[in-house]
């Protein structure tokens, strides 16, 4: 009934909704209406009551709920199922068991704090409550082993889409998916996958973002779009515009292939034709960074004059 009364109001901004409006369309009596609004209240919405008017919703709570994540998204894939924790040790963990459960493609888990966020080589990626976007997205992409640098470049176009559409702000790919704003980190892209032989059964994108997230709470070289913008972002709607890009994105890559994601990869990627320092397993290469290969590999032209193909390894930026 709740989310039947939020539906109600949200379908009416701006306006007042009657009580006797909504407890026809609910089949309920106006006390248990107004009950109902009472416990909207407590969850953090912030709803005005007006004699003879009616209620209209003024604000939803700053919360990655599923039922607001769901609110008016139009998605093919993406977020057809979405799960949201309070907290979670990590969202990875929770998807990679659905996933292995058979969770179809296109299911997301949201949490609003991790205890062990993980990012890329063992690393922690710093999950203050409340601040941030924490998600995992389950895939099950038709891609033989060797492909799959495929998906994170496909990724980190879909975030960067998702940042500059909601708040005007222009990130940075660093390859292979890191998103940068200043030369200081806002985002990262976490790939694991499930496969045999060399086919993928499934991919799981993790995604973490630093949105609200206050300097004392910010690792060393990260930003976040509250330091940027010198005022707070709207997460719900980043969010929106995440699982929204994220849609876009994967469904055109899986029917015209590499061509479009890398274009648009190309274009948020502004490290390309500056001199690189690649760290590949114990190996160092210093270099220019070309471009990147429809494997989504870096092209680097190292210092001896030959340009070498690199499908995973560590970028650093030599200023």
């Amino acid at each position: 009934m709740e989310e039947a009364i939020l539906n109600a109001l949200k379908n009416r901004p701006g306006e007042f909704v009657s009580g006797e409006e909504l407890s026809r369309m609910a089949g309920v009596s106006r006390t248990t209406i107004w009950k109902e609004i009472e416990k909207l209240r407590a969850e953090g919405y912030k709803i005005l009551a007006q004699p003879h008017s009616g209620y209209h919703l003024v604000a939803v709570p700053d919360r990655l709920t599923a039922q607001e994540l769901s609110w008016n998204l139009r998605t093919e894939k993406i977020g057809r199922r979405i799960y949201a924790y309070d907290t979670t040790d990590s969202t990875m963990d929770v998807a990679q068991r659905l996933a292995a459960a058979g969770e179809p493609e296109g299911s997301v888990v949201f949490a609003e704090g991790q205890g062990r966020g993980r990012g890329r080589m063992g690393r922690t990626w710093i999950s203050p409550k409340g601040k941030g976007i924490y998600c995992s997205v389950i895939l099950r992409p038709p891609l033989q082993l060797t492909e799959i640098s495929k998906i994170t470049l496909m990724a980190a176009v879909a975030v960067a889409r998702a940042v500059e559409a909601a708040t005007g702000l222009k990130p940075e790919i660093k390859w292979p998916n890191d998103l940068l704003i200043g030369g200081k980190k806002l985002s990262g892209i976490l790939t694991e996958l499930n496969a045999e032989l060399n086919r993928v059964n499934y991919v799981v994108l993790g995604i973490g973002m630093n949105v609200n997230t206050p300097a004392d709470k910010l690792p060393a070289h990260g930003t976040s779009l509250l330091q940027e913008l010198g005022e707070k972002v709207d997460r719900l709607e980043l969010a929106r515009q995440l699982l929204g890009q994220m849609d876009k994105t994967y469904i055109q890559f899986l029917r015209e292939g590499m061509p479009p994601v890398l274009e648009a990869w190309r274009r948020f990627a502004g490290f390309l034709g500056q001199r690189v320092r690649v760290v590949v397993e114990g190996r160092v290469l210093d270099g220019q960074a070309l471009d990147v290969d429809p494997s989504g590999a870096l092209l680097v032209r190292t210092d001896t004059g030959l340009v070498e193909s690199v499908s995973a390894g560590e970028v650093l930026l030599v200023r």
